[in-house]
């Protein structure tokens, strides 16, 4: 598998709620930094599994995908109903479009690290002033690097 395919098939299994893939798809020693946090393996898939859970309809669009060596770069647009509490913030049930970038390292057919900046400004001024105070809340709770 190539590795633009490796990176693709994390956010596939998190948009399809496949948990259990992206365990194999994640490097037992794999690391987020992103989005004012720094994560380990069993810290991403739980925010993504609360991630999933708090948005309903989700869809992803990857516009740009480069590809070089072992790191591939995506940009990417999501599409999704906020239908249930995330970062803080109590469900608004607000149609939301927000977009960001990662990069992926890939090691085989695993990816060992990434590295996100997602529009979160864009999707907290969407979801309203109560999730951006609950962001701000949330930020504190993660060790950052």
């Amino acid at each position: 598998m190539e590795s633009k395919d490796v990176a693709l098939s994390v956010s596939k299994a998190i948009l399809n709620g496949e948990w259990d893939k992206l365990d194999g798809i994640l490097s037992s020693d794999f690391t987020y930094t992103g989005d004012g946090m720094y994560l380990n393996k069993q810290q991403y898939v739980e925010f993504m599994k609360g991630m999933r859970a708090a948005f309903s309809d989700m869809n992803f669009e990857f516009s740009h995908i480069v590809s070089e060596g072992d790191v591939v770069s995506i940009r990417f647009v999501v599409t999704a109903k906020h239908t249930g509490s995330f970062m803080g913030g109590a469900a608004t049930n607000k149609n939301l479009k927000f977009s960001g970038i990662f990069m992926r390292k890939v090691k085989g057919d695993q990816v060992i690290q990434e590295w996100q900046a997602t529009d979160l400004l864009g999707m907290m001024t969407q979801m309203g002033a109560g999730t951006l105070l609950g962001y701000t809340i949330f930020g504190v709770m993660f060790k950052k690097k």
